[in-house]
């Protein structure tokens, strides 16, 4: 059995989750092996989509006190699973949550434990991965000893496939729990802004924005075009007040958006490998020989000062503004 820890928002599952969901289900057609997907919260309404990308067995953990993320209580829920089902493969996103409670899960479980694979292999029982390290500037790969394997997969590398199965739906016994911190409220941050991972539509700005506050020219873009706003690294780490979280690349985030409008980019190969799963990549930079030019569908050899707010113009003149 292979377990996947799933994710719900707004009753829909993840988009990282399905695709570890995926992958989960690939590796296990391969080793005549089911998926269980485990979902966690006071309601678990939306759970059943998993059925659709490849899960033989729903679990829902349901109770009002599982509302709110708690570390040591979702992690002994998702362990506790795992010994129920027998799993020797335990999966998740690389999420904010997985990220935290995925090694917990593996300190409880005594399993190995890979973090943000971009590969993954499954023979006689052992499980492989690829992930990146030294500031992704090399790529490791691991072999699993443990009996018990557990990896967080690194969201937008591995496809959403949809593969329909039954899906049983079975409730899970909350009980047991230790939950050593309560949530008691919840303040939204960014306005409520979608996650670069799940984001159709993303303006990004490099080095080239010179500064930190001319950043307001592409969020005025992007809210025109109902998107968000990334940033490469080099942009993060001049000092200009970007969070990590805007970060674009293999040591920030990978992203495949609908949409991606690369503005003052270079086209750096750690940002390239970020972003280069996007179907339409815009280019907007002066040096008509930045290598972002290679990669893009459209470009545009011009001043972004001078560009972006003429595309925000165009865009609202022609009714096509989402903001």
């Amino acid at each position: 059995m292979m377990l996947v820890f799933c994710e719900l928002k707004d009753g829909k599952v993840r988009k990282p989750s399905l695709e570890a969901l995926s992958e989960a289900r690939r590796l296990a057609d391969a080793a005549g092996l089911k998926v269980a997907a485990l979902f966690a919260g006071a309601a678990c309404a939306g759970a059943e989509e998993a059925a659709g990308f490849g899960a033989d067995v729903i679990l829902k953990a349901e109770a009002p006190a599982l509302a709110s993320y708690s570390s040591d209580a979702f992690a002994a829920l998702i362990a506790q699973a795992a010994e129920g089902q027998g799993a020797t493969v335990v999966l998740g996103a690389a999420t904010a949550i997985g990220r935290d409670v995925l090694p917990r899960v593996a300190a409880r479980l005594g399993a190995g434990y890979a973090s943000e694979v971009t590969a993954l292999g499954l023979e006689n029982g052992v499980l492989t991965a690829d992930r990146p390290v030294y500031a992704a500037k090399a790529q490791a790969s691991v072999t699993f000893t443990s009996k018990v394997q557990v990896a967080s997969t690194r969201p937008n590398v591995f496809p959403a496939t949809p593969c329909p199965k039954a899906g049983t739906v079975e409730s899970l016994p909350v009980q047991g729990l230790d939950f050593k911190a309560v949530v008691k409220e919840i303040l939204a941050k960014g306005g409520g802004k979608l996650d670069l991972t799940e984001a159709e539509v993303i303006v990004a700005g490099g080095r080239g924005m010179k500064e930190g506050a001319n950043f307001k020219l592409l969020e005025e873009l992007a809210d025109a075009l109902g998107g968000v706003v990334g940033a490469s690294r080099a942009a993060v780490d001049a000092g200009w007040g970007l969070p990590h979280s805007m970060q674009v690349g293999q040591t920030g985030k990978v992203v495949s958006p609908t949409l991606y409008i690369a503005c003052g980019i270079s086209g750096a190969i750690q940002h390239v490998a970020g972003m280069s799963g996007s179907k339409v990549i815009v280019a907007i930079n002066k040096d008509p020989e930045a290598p972002i030019f290679k990669l893009a569908t459209y470009g545009i050899v011009g001043d972004l000062f001078e560009v972006v707010p003429e595309i925000t113009k165009a865009v609202k003149a022609a009714g096509l503004s989402k903001a």
